[in-house]
Formats: structure tokens, C-alpha cells, sequence
């Protein structure tokens, strides 16, 4: 890959504007690859920035590279303002949803089909509030019911759900392990209080482009869930 290459990459992935300083830092090695000094590596990596900088002031280009606030960083050219905030106006809010709801979610997704009763057990608490909650968010539907006493509904992932999580298929979910993981991060960065269906708990979001959703439930099993949740009460205190 060519230094310019590789610096495209770091100035589009950077979430605050990269100084150059910090750019020379990363790609000495890529310079000095291909033939410059340890004394010409700044100069070597200004070179291509310049560059980079020019492709994208092309009329062709949608987007340009600025210097803003002491660094470099990507942003839409203010000619297209108007499509640009047109299509901010068309995408769909960021899901939050709180710990209890999102370790919900993770039970579903990982054994599929499911019921409330298997759900409740293995986190230890009635989740039939999270249900409605998730359903609400077309996170989940149903997925039939189980073949024992009671008939239980069964709960599966949507396919909401693997765009709003940037999956191919539940395939490509990380072990459990790594998900407990990144659950633990995302709570000990961001501790918030959110009300969800009236309780509290830590947000967290998670936002893709917008699409069609999957129905949640069809209108006897929505009869159904309300009926079980009213039955059963919501002992979670934070779903």
C-alpha cells in the first residue's frame, strides 16, 4: 500500500483532527520504505498529504480534506450541504437500549429460538418487560411457538437487528467472551441514566443506515404478549 494510501486511511478514520506531526509518527516506516532519510521523512509525508489534499479540491470530489484546529481531517465540500442534510433528516435515530434490555438481546441472539421462561432462567430475572421492549424496537420477533406444555412463544433476532449491529448473519456475532467484553467498555465509558419503558439503566447506542425491518409480531401473538407480560409482571427493575 502507498504512503498516500495509507495516509487516506488515517485522516478518514481519525474522529478529531490528526495533526501532522502525529501522521509522521505513524507512517515513518512507510516513508523511509519507499526512499526517504530519517531526515526527509516529515517532508517525504507533507508531499503526499499536499497530494491528498488536491485529489480530493477535484470538482468530482464530494468530500475534501481541511486543516481545522491544528490538524487534518475529512469533511463533506459545503456545496453539497443540501443532500448532505437531507439525507441526515432521512436516518433513524440511535437504539438505546439499557444493560438489562441489551443482555436480553444478547440471550436471543446467541440461542435463538428462545422463550421468556429459558430467557428469565439463564439471567436469573423476568425479563417480560424487555420482550415488549425489544419488539417495539423490531430488535427481535417471533419465531413460532415451542412444542411443550404451554405453548411458549419463541423469540429470534431480526434482520434490524443485523444492520443496526453491522452483521452479515448471527454467524459473524463475537464469542461470548468478547461480547461480555465489549459490554463491560461500553458501560464503563458512558454511565448514563435512561429511562426505558419507565426504569433506569446505562445506555448504549448503536446506530447504521436506515432499512426495512422485519414485522415484529403478527396481531394474535401481540394479544398473546401483552396478556403473558400483564401476567407475569415486570420483576426486572431496570428492563
Amino acid at each position: 500500500m502507498s504512503l498516500k494510501a495509507k495516509l487516506e486511511a488515517i485522516i478518514y478514520a481519525a474522529e478529531t483532527p490528526i495533526t501532522l506531526d502525529h501522521i509522521v509518527a505513524l507512517l515513518k516506516d512507510s516513508a523511509i520504505a519507499e526512499g526517504a532519510t530519517e531526515d526527509e521523512v516529515k517532508s517525504h509525508v507533507r508531499v503526499a498529504l499536499e497530494e491528498l489534499i488536491d485529489d480530493y479540491a477535484a470538482p468530482h470530489r464530494g468530500i475534501e480534506i481541511r486543516q481545522i484546529a491544528g490538524g487534518y481531517r475529512m469533511s463533506t465540500k459545503p456545496e453539497q450541504h443540501d443532500v448532505v442534510r437531507d439525507f441526515a433528516k432521512s436516518l433513524k435515530p440511535p437504539i438505546r437500549l439499557s444493560l438489562p434490555a441489551l443482555e436480553t438481546l444478547a440471550v436471543i441472539a446467541y440461542k435463538q429460538p428462545v422463550t421468556v421462561p429459558e430467557i428469565s432462567e439463564i439471567r436469573g430475572v423476568d425479563s417480560s418487560g424487555v420482550i415488549a421492549t425489544l419488539l417495539d424496537r423490531k430488535l427481535i420477533t417471533t419465531a413460532g411457538r415451542k412444542a411443550v406444555i404451554g405453548r411458549p412463544i419463541l423469540y429470534k433476532s431480526t434482520k434490524e437487528f443485523l444492520l443496526r449491529f453491522g452483521l452479515k448473519d448471527v454467524g459473524e456475532l463475537p464469542s461470548m467472551e468478547e461480547f461480555e467484553k465489549l459490554v463491560a467498555e461500553s458501560f464503563q465509558s458512558e454511565l448514563l441514566p435512561l429511562s426505558d419503558n419507565g426504569a433506569e439503566g446505562a445506555p448504549a447506542e448503536v446506530s447504521v443506515a436506515p432499512a426495512e425491518s422485519e414485522p415484529a409480531v403478527s396481531s394474535s401473538d401481540e394479544d398473546t404478549i401483552l396478556a403473558e407480560s400483564q401476567a407475569a409482571g415486570e420483576n426486572d427493575p431496570a428492563a
